[in-house]
């Protein structure tokens, strides 16, 4: 049996890079919400009108006062004002909230299509990636988009209506002082899009300097009480004031080319309305214009030039948004497990055979982690691997659940390769207890019963006291219904353990996968465990991983593993009997 391997990437990573192509996923986020944002969009154009008529009126206020002050008009005009800003302030207002309100739904399916995305992901995604930058991915990028969308979108809408307003107010009123901004809005748009690929980038590698500081500190949280027990805290904080000082640094980096935009696009505003003053001077003093037209394009002019002010205020946001986007949508495009054959059939669960043939692995495409392991595991036998730390023993294991597919050589169960049943079907065939045993937060009850259905408190007591954990559960104030912090710290590491065991107690599961099971738990409830394992592995295929191997001398087949091969295999008397490489690690562990 051969496979195709393929080493972790992300797919269309640079494609994601390309702006046009984040606006184009943005965007297809928010269509989900298409007749909401028209209805966002009616509320901007009104709101935006009735804000644009203050300009007007207040021409024509200064125009009925160039003769004599004519006080029914003035005070007509001056009502007219109040009345259309107070309705542009209330649409405003209720675009302002809707948009708010389309943004929590936004980053709502997203934040949900990242969680749904990670669980189709492959374990070598989580094996090549940060936790915390993961984690930060999913908070703090979604949360940066969130943000935007709700604030910059209802800016950007308006804005861009405010210019193409006003301008077209002012080729009416006053063509020829319409030809200043011919000179300052082409270099607007030369400078942002200067600064824009520098600022993008900047940003870019902020936010992945953040998501590698997050990563860090998850990690170093994780194992505070490691770090003090070896006494490395210096060591940590050095490693910390470095990343840290990489961060800082990105940081400022981003902040201050995103704070020159803001001063340069204010001089050229503040330019054009230098000139628009000069030369409209010029044109009513000789007649060329009237004093109700000069004032209404100065003050259209004042509306066209503070959009592209506020705009280039938000231009570091957006830019932090779309860096963002990226990193969102690099997971979202991340390749995700191989679809299972379309004729492959769900385990049924009737043996339990297992075969590996000829079986080649690599993680990277080029270290060869395992080479040409062969062994059979005949329905409810137990077979033990042994070998020195990274000789490829969790390895095995991960192909065995189909984390991973071998690129040469092959797995068979019950006489069928791997690949013709379901993924989920044969991994639910499997009882999984690694070294690291995971509880989540909820009763003892629940993490017992988890992935087992609907189960009744007699049976969850029945395998907690196979595992000996019961009396010490009952000695508990709640009982079963104690509830356990998600990292387990609650109860001690090797009770975890116990719980755990007896959650794979209570499965109906064929092959039992044993890493390092009892590695938590001391010497007297070790021996326990194992007798009451003993049941439990009856007519059940058993891989057992394991250090001590006092614990497996009764395995009916004990596979060694060295740098990837396998190089001894037979029971544990006969291993004995051949002085290799397993009696010295034996005697090793007894002298």
């Amino acid at each position: 049996m051969m496979m195709q391997f393929s080493p972790p990437k992300e797919t269309h990573k640079n494609r994601v890079q390309n702006k046009s192509y984040v606006y184009k996923r943005l965007w297809d986020y928010l269509m989900r919400y298409k007749f909401k944002l028209i209805l966002a969009l009616i509320l901007t154009l009104f709101s935006n009108a009735f804000s644009l008529i203050g300009p007007y009126l207040t021409g024509q206020t200064i125009g009925v006062m160039e003769d004599g002050v004519d006080f029914p008009r003035v005070f007509l005009y001056g009502s007219l004002m109040i009345v259309f800003y107070v309705l542009s302030a209330v649409l405003l207002y209720g675009l302002s909230v809707m948009m708010i309100g389309i943004s929590k739904s936004v980053v709502f399916q997203m934040r949900q299509d990242v969680f749904n995305k990670l669980n189709r992901l492959p374990i070598q995604y989580f094996d090549t990636h940060q936790t915390g930058d993961i984690i930060s991915r999913m908070t703090y990028d979604i949360d940066t988009i969130n943000q935007s969308l709700a604030g910059d979108v209802i800016v950007l809408l308006t804005s861009f209506l405010t210019i193409i307003v006003s301008l077209s107010v002012m080729i009416l009123t006053a063509p020829l002082l319409v030809l200043i901004f011919a000179f300052t809005i082409p270099l607007t748009i030369l400078l942002t899009t200067f600064l824009s690929k520098v600022v993008k980038q900047k940003f870019r590698i902020r936010n992945k300097k953040l998501g590698e500081l997050n990563g860090f500190s998850e990690e170093m949280i994780t194992g505070i009480q490691t770090i003090q027990a070896y006494v490395v805290e210096k060591e940590v904080k050095d490693d910390f004031d470095v990343i840290n000082q990489e961060t800082s640094e990105a940081s400022y980096k981003a902040g201050y080319y995103s704070t020159a935009v803001m001063p340069s696009v204010g001089f050229i505003s503040n330019l054009s309305m230098a000139l628009v003053g000069v030369f409209g001077g010029i044109l009513y003093v000789r007649n060329m214009m009237t004093l109700a037209i000069l004032t209404s394009f100065t003050l259209y002019s004042r509306r066209f030039s503070g959009p592209i002010n506020q705009l280039s205020g938000l231009f570091a946001e957006i830019q932090s948004a779309l860096a963002a986007a990226e990193r969102v949508f690099q997971v979202l495009d991340s390749e995700e497990e191989v679809n299972d054959l379309e004729d492959a059939t769900e385990y049924d669960y009737l043996g339990g055979d297992i075969k590996l043939q000829d079986i080649q692995f690599s993680y990277d495409g080029e270290t060869t982690v395992l080479e040409n392991i062969n062994v059979e595991a005949p329905q409810g036998k137990v077979v033990a691997i042994v070998g020195p730390t990274g000789s490829g023993k969790t390895t095995l294991v991960n192909l065995l659940m189909r984390f991973y597919d071998p690129q040469v050589g092959g797995i068979a169960v019950d006489q069928k390769p791997v690949l013709s049943y379901t993924r989920d079907s044969l991994r639910k065939a499997f009882s999984m207890i690694l070294q690291d045993s995971w509880t989540f937060y909820g009763t003892i009850h629940e993490n017992i019963a988890y992935g087992n259905g609907d189960v009744t408190r007699e049976d969850v007591i029945k395998v907690a006291k196979a595992a000996h954990i019961h009396d010490y559960i009952e000695s508990l104030e709640e009982g079963y219904d104690t509830i356990l912090k998600n990292d387990g710290t609650s109860i001690s590491k090797g009770q975890k353990q116990l719980v755990v065991i007896a959650r794979a107690m209570l499965s109906k599961s064929k092959m039992l996968i044993f890493d390092e099971a009892t590695s938590n738990v001391d010497t007297e409830t070790e021996m326990k465990i194992h007798q009451s394992m003993k049941a439990l592995m009856k007519n059940k295929t058993t891989f057992v991983i394991a250090h001590r191997l006092s614990t497996i001398q009764d395995a009916d087949l004990i596979m060694v593993i060295h740098f990837g091969k396998m190089i001894e295999l037979g029971t544990h008397r006969s291993l004995l009997e051949q002085k290799g490489f397993y009696a010295s690690l034996f005697q090793s562990q007894f002298e």
